[in-house]
């Protein structure tokens, strides 16, 4: 990773160099988190390669890579629960990337607001939300 850890405020580093220098994993992904504009409220976690991180910051439409299809999968293409990106940003080594977006319609493929409805209570796990209707 490029020396942005140590870097100043206001520091810039050109895209191309930086992206270079992820630790994309071997399949050549890096994750990628999203989070609702506004509200802060983690909505999923999802997979991104290069080209789908190139397409996300060029339309501001927010596409991942799909694991299981090995392909791109664009937010929404399907369901219509796009995601718009507000910002993107990277964390301190490089390994994660945070999308923050104007989520429309559930995140989750259940339809829920967000993938993250199975709450760790103790010995137990319970449902937190309905999908919305």
């Amino acid at each position: 990773m490029l020396e942005l850890e140590g870097a100043a405020v206001g520091s810039r580093f050109p895209l191309a160099a930086v992206l270079d220098a992820l630790p994309w994993n071997s399949d050549g992904l890096i994750a990628a988190i999203a989070q609702q504009h506004g509200s802060g409220e983690v909505l999923m976690l999802a997979w991104m390669n290069r080209q789908a991180l190139n397409e996300t910051l060029a339309t501001g439409q927010v596409c991942y890579w799909s694991r299981s299809r090995r392909q791109l999968w664009r937010k929404g293409e399907r369901s219509g629960h796009w995601q718009q990106l507000v910002e993107a940003r990277l964390d301190c080594d490089g390994d994660a990337v945070l999308l923050i977006v104007d989520q429309q319609g559930p995140a989750c493929h259940t339809g829920r607001p967000t993938c993250f409805y199975n709450a760790i209570d103790g010995a137990y796990v319970h449902i937190m939300t309905e999908p919305v209707a």
